[in-house]
C-alpha cells in the first residue's frame, strides 16, 4: 500500500473543496494487530504486534495561526478549536483525541501551529485493531511536521505523549502498546515490546507468512468491566506470591515454575489469571525465537495456545471469537489462530501460508453466520509500517496503489 493513493488523492480534493487551498501534506498513523502476548501489557510484560496496511490518514496545511479546523470523512463532520483552549467535547468524540494530541504535545514542550486538516481511516472502529491510537498518531506527526518540530520528539516519545492525551485528556486508561506499534512499525517486521522498560526490538516476519484477521462484529460491551476485574484479579496474585516472592513487581516477575511451587496460595480464579499472563509472556518469547529460525509451525502452536490459555485460563473468549478461530484453523495453510484484544468480541487473527488468505476467509464466512447470524468482517495483510508524513506537490495523484 501506498500512502500516495487514490484514497489520498480523493481526501485532497475533497480538502479543495472544503478550505479552498491544496494541502502541502499527508500524515498516516495505522491501526495494529497484536500476533502475541494479550492481557500482559499491564502486567509489566511483553507484546508482539504489527502494524496493519489499513490506517488513518490526515491531509492538511498549516495555518499562520493557533486554530485547528478539522472536517471528518467518517463522521461528516466538522469541529475547529484554539490550539490553547482544549475542552472535552461530549457531542463530537472523534474531536476529543486529536484535542488530547495537541494538549498532550503542548504539555511536552512542543512549539505549534494551527492547520487545516481532512481527516479520514479505514480501521474498523470498535474492532480491537486501535482506530483511536492510529487516528493519535497521525495527529501528532501531522501537528509535529506541520509546525517544524518533527525532530523534537524521538518516536517513543510520541507514542507516550500519544498515549497521555488518551489516558489523561480522552479517559480511557490504555496501555503503551498500541500508540507505539502505531509509531514505530516496520513493513515486514513485528515489535517486540517490553513494557516495563518501553524497550523495543523490530523482529522480521518471515517471507512465507501472511495474516488474516476476521472481525466478528459481536458486542464488545463485557470487555471494559472484565478488563477492570482481571487487573484487580492479577494485582491480589502479585500480593499473594509476594509474601513468599518478595522481589517480585508483577507477573512479569514469576516464572511457571514458581507459580505452580505457590498455586496454594491463590484462589482457583486467581490462580488460573496468573497462569495465563506468566505462559503468555514465555509464549512471546518463544514466538520471537521461533521466527528468527522460520518456524512458523511452532508461531501457530504458540497462537493457539494463547487462544485456549485466554478462553480457559483468563476466560476472555466468547462463543462468537471461538467460532471464528475454529473456522479458521480448520482450513488448511493456517499455522494457527486466536483472538486479539481485550476479548468477549472484536477480532481473531491467523497467521498463514501466502495464497490462501480467501480459502481461510471463505471458511469464516461459511461458518460463522450459521451459528452467530452476525455477517463478519475478514482482512488480509501483512505487516506494514508506521507513521508516515509526505509532502503532496499539487500534482494529480495518478497511482491506485490501494490498502490490502
Amino acid at each position: 500500500m501506498s500512502i500516495l493513493d487514490s484514497r489520498t488523492q480523493s481526501l485532497i480534493d475533497l480538502f479543495q473543496e472544503r478550505f479552498g487551498m491544496q494541502p502541502t501534506a499527508v500524515a498516516s498513523g495505522p491501526g495494529r494487530v497484536n500476533l502475541i502476548g494479550e492481557h500482559t501489557d499491564y502486567n509489566d510484560g511483553f507484546v508482539l504486534p504489527v502494524a496493519l496496511k489499513r490506517d488513518v490518514r490526515i491531509v492538511f496545511r498549516p495555518r499562520p495561526d493557533r486554530h485547528m479546523r478539522i472536517h471528518s470523512v467518517e463522521y461528516d463532520g466538522f469541529f475547529e478549536f484554539d490550539l490553547d483552549q482544549t475542552a472535552y467535547d461530549k457531542q463530537t468524540l472523534w474531536a476529543n483525541y486529536m484535542q488530547g494530541v495537541v494538549w498532550s504535545l503542548l504539555e511536552a514542550g512542543a512549539t505549534l501551529t494551527g492547520i487545516d486538516a481532512v481527516v479520514s481511516g479505514n480501521v474498523p472502529k470498535a474492532s480491537g485493531l486501535s482506530s483511536s491510537a492510529a487516528l493519535e498518531i497521525a495527529t501528532a506527526v501531522a501537528l509535529l511536521n506541520a509546525s517544524a518540530e518533527n525532530d523534537r520528539l524521538t518516536g517513543p516519545e510520541v507514542a507516550k505523549v500519544a498515549q497521555r492525551a488518551e489516558n489523561q485528556f480522552v479517559g480511557v486508561n490504555c496501555g503503551i502498546m498500541d500508540q507505539f506499534i502505531s509509531m514505530l512499525g516496520k513493513e515486514n517486521h513485528a515489535l517486540f515490546i517490553d513494557c516495563r522498560s518501553l524497550n523495543y526490538e523490530l523482529t522480521p516476519m518471515p517471507e512465507n507468512a501472511a495474516l488474516v484477521i476476521g472481525n466478528t462484529k459481536a458486542s464488545r460491551s463485557l470487555a471494559s468491566s472484565a478488563y477492570n476485574q482481571r487487573r484487580k484479579e492479577c494485582e491480589e496474585g502479585v500480593a499473594r506470591l509476594q509474601q513468599v516472592l518478595p522481589g517480585i513487581q508483577a507477573l512479569r516477575d514469576v516464572s511457571s515454575t514458581q507459580l505452580e511451587e505457590h498455586k496454594t496460595l491463590l484462589s482457583p480464579v486467581v490462580y488460573r489469571r496468573c497462569r495465563h499472563v506468566v505462559t503468555e509472556n514465555e509464549r512471546v518469547l518463544q514466538t520471537i525465537e521461533a521466527l528468527r529460525r522460520n518456524d512458523l509451525a511452532v508461531v501457530g502452536q504458540l497462537m493457539n495456545a494463547s487462544h485456549d490459555s485466554l478462553r480457559d485460563d483468563y476466560e476472555v473468549s466468547s462463543e462468537a471469537l471461538d467460532v471464528m478461530v475454529e473456522a479458521m484453523r480448520s482450513t488448511p495453510g493456517c499455522y494457527g489462530a486466536r483472538l486479539t484484544g481485550a476479548g468477549f468480541g472484536g477480532c481473531t487473527v491467523a497467521l498463514v501460508e501466502p495464497g490462501t488468505e480467501q480459502t481461510i476467509a471463505d471458511a469464516i464466512y461459511d461458518q460463522y453466520p450459521k451459528v452467530t447470524n452476525i455477517w463478519p468482517e475478514v482482512y488480509t495483510t501483512h505487516a506494514g509500517n508506521g507513521a508516515t508524513v509526505l509532502p503532496l506537490t499539487g500534482e494529480r495523484i495518478e497511482s491506485v496503489d490501494e490498502a490490502e
